[in-house]
C-alpha cells in the first residue's frame, strides 16, 4: 500500500509554478480542492515534459471524442500562481494522464520519487511509493501546460550554440568561442 494516496476529485484548481530566483528557481505541481492544498516538487524538465504531454494528450482525446468542445487555451496568469504557504508533500518522479468519458475529467496522476537506498523492513512488506491523483477539466488541464511552458521560459536564457542556461556573470561555451566565458 502506498505510504501516501490522495485524490482530488475534482480539483477546485490545479497549477504548476516556480519560486525563487533565476538559476535557483523551485518547481512545484499544486492542486487544491476545498481547504486540501497539495504541493509537490518538481524538475524544470518535468513541467517542461508534463506541459508538452498535456497538449499532445488533448489532441488525442480530441481526435477519439470529436462531439466534446475543444479545452479553453485560455487562462489568467494571476489566478496561475501556487498559493502559499509551501509545504509539499514528496517530489514527484513521474505522472501519468488518464481521461474519463463519463465525467469529462482529466486524470493527473503522479508518484513519489524515493530514494535508491531505501531499506526493506524485514518484518513486513515495504511501503510503496505516494501517490496522488488530481481529476481536472480539459480546460484545467490546458491552462496548466500553458502556465507551466510559459513560467519555464522565465528562467536564465539558453546558449543557441550548445543548449546550456547562461549565467549573467558570462557563460562557458566551447561550441561558442572555444571554451572562453562570454557575455
Amino acid at each position: 500500500m502506498p505510504r501516501i494516496e490522495i485524490e482530488l476529485s475534482p480539483v477546485d484548481h490545479i497549477t504548476t509554478d516556480a519560486i525563487g530566483a533565476k538559476g535557483k528557481r523551485v518547481f512545484y505541481l499544486q492542486g487544491t480542492k476545498g481547504v486540501q492544498v497539495v504541493t509537490l516538487i518538481a524538475e524544470k524538465f518535468q513541467i517542461q515534459a508534463l506541459a508538452a504531454g498535456v497538449e499532445q494528450f488533448l489532441v488525442e482525446v480530441a481526435e477519439r471524442f470529436p462531439d466534446l468542445p475543444e479545452a479553453s487555451p485560455e487562462y489568467n496568469e494571476d489566478e496561475m500562481r501556487i498559493i502559499p504557504p509551501v509545504d509539499p508533500l514528496f517530489r514527484l518522479a513521474n505522472i501519468g494522464l488518464g481521461y474519463s468519458v463519463e465525467e469529462d475529467w482529466v486524470i493527473l496522476v503522479v508518484h513519489e520519487l524515493t530514494p535508491e537506498n531505501i531499506e526493506v523492513v524485514e518484518d513486513g512488506p515495504a511501503e510503496e511509493p505516494g501517490v496522488v491523483r488530481f481529476f481536472c477539466t480539459r480546460d484545467q488541464l490546458r491552462a496548466l501546460g500553458r502556465w507551466g511552458v510559459e513560467s519555464a521560459q522565465r528562467g536564465r536564457p539558453i546558449c543557441t550554440q550548445c543548449g546550456q542556461p547562461e549565467e549573467p556573470e558570462g557563460h562557458f561555451c566551447v561550441k561558442k568561442n572555444g571554451g572562453h566565458k562570454h557575455d
